[in-house]
């Protein structure tokens, strides 16, 4: 019974992923922020969905929310240069310029000739 049912949630877990992309792609952000939730409860470690719940409430310029989706994504993908810059984007939003250069700076490391590092560097300086 226990690799059915692993087999069966994981091709579940695939589906709604699959989904959510979909959900995405056509723009309707409500709905996939929903499924996106519901998808973390099952799976909290998919860092695409965390990434993706993220990024929908970095959107909807609820930057506080959207951190901890960042950070758990990170924690599980730490080179991520696209979580990265949203991290930093979300920091300077919310007026903590310092934490902005510290993810600026990782991502120097990982993507020397990022662009969009550089244009938020010339922002907070």
């Amino acid at each position: 019974m226990g690799l059915f049912g692993r087999n069966s949630k994981e091709k579940n877990t695939f589906q709604k992923r699959k989904e959510l992309r979909k959900l995405v792609k056509q723009k309707q952000h409500d709905d996939a922020l929903k499924l996106g939730l519901e998808i973390l409860q099952k799976a909290p470690d998919e860092q695409n969905v965390l990434f993706i719940v993220g990024g929908i409430y970095y959107m909807k310029n609820q930057y506080k929310t959207a951190m901890p989706y960042f950070e758990k994504a990170l924690d599980i993908g730490a080179y991520d240069v696209e979580v990265l810059t949203l991290k930093a984007n979300s920091h300077y939003f919310l007026g903590e310029p310092k934490k902005a250069i510290e993810c600026c700076e990782k991502i120097k490391e990982i993507d020397p000739k990022n662009k969009a590092v550089a244009e938020l560097l010339s922002k907070i300086k």
